[in-house]
């Protein structure tokens, strides 16, 4: 069957639409890709536009040679995976009892999840809650101070909703109690969901600033976005990074910028794996005919 004039059209429109908004979306990610690795004398003059002019890899030497920035980069990783883990653990556990219809109180727990979303946390009851459990100066402040979203719990609390009770009624009768139904019925029909929730959960973990700033002291503890910050502040101090001893003549927005392309690195390392499980997601929960 042909598509009508019109059609062909608006699915011109669409394409023509959807390439400007990757056009726009992909620019800064090569514009910060061709400035770290062009001369430097090239990013000094404003000569980098969209493709490399020549190639340098200084910062990227440089950068690899930075104790300071494994540092910071070893401890976001252990922050990723551990507040990650500790995220999506504590929202299955909170959103599976509350999505269970058999449970007693679940409205009044639901309306006080959901209470806490229209209230930021404030700054300083929060400080000083970590102060008295100690937690401050430590990465298990950030780990277990933000463990949990109301927002994804009542997302995956809804997604759990969706799956048929047919299928908890037949695994009953063959004797499996809740932690069983919900490890090998519930966790793996929601994959997607659960999927979704992680890459957010990890992003936020990832891109921790504010309290890392807030509540990290200590120079081993640092943070690799407020090292960042500090590179960007040293940017506009220097015209040369002197971050760790002498750097030589290394232009400081060549260095940051490579610092940001290995920063990314994780995040886009994750999202494949991420995509997988939304397909395999939704083949486990596929009705079979």
């Amino acid at each position: 069957m042909k598509n009508s004039f019109g059609e062909r059209i608006f699915s011109l429109f669409n394409y023509l639409a959807l390439s400007l908004v990757g056009i726009v979306t992909l620019y800064p990610f090569v514009y910060i890709l061709s400035v770290s690795i062009s001369d430097v004398s090239a990013v000094e003059r404003g000569a980098v536009w969209l493709l490399p002019q020549g190639f340098n890899f200084s910062a990227y030497e440089r950068l690899i040679s930075d104790s300071s920035f494994w540092l910071a980069y070893r401890n976001s990783l252990i922050l990723l995976a551990a507040g990650t883990a500790v995220n999506v653990l504590l929202t299955i556990c909170a959103a599976y009892p509350l999505s269970r219809k058999r449970f007693r109180g679940k409205v009044i727990f639901t309306f006080m999840i959901a209470f806490t979303m229209w209230f930021k946390t404030p700054m300083i009851p929060f400080y000083l809650m970590m102060k008295t459990y100690g937690m401050e100066n430590s990465i298990s402040g950030l780990i277990f101070g933000f463990a949990v979203s109301a927002f994804y719990v009542i997302l995956l609390r809804t997604y759990f909703q969706s799956v048929p009770d047919a299928l908890e009624e037949s695994a009953k009768i063959d004797g499996a109690n809740d932690f069983i139904i919900m490890m090998r019925i519930y966790i793996p029909l929601s994959l997607p969901a659960i999927a979704t929730i992680a890459l957010y959960y990890a992003v936020g973990r990832w891109n921790s600033y504010f309290w890392a700033m807030i509540l990290l002291r200590d120079d081993d503890k640092i943070m690799l976005q407020v090292l960042l910050q500090k590179l960007v502040v040293q940017m506009n101090l220097t015209d040369q990074v002197g971050m760790v001893g002498d750097f030589g003549a290394i232009n400081s927005e060549t260095f940051i910028y490579a610092t940001i392309v290995v920063a990314t690195l994780p995040m886009l390392m994750i999202y494949p794996f991420v995509q997988r499980y939304f397909v395999k997601g939704v083949m486990i929960g596929a009705v079979k005919g």
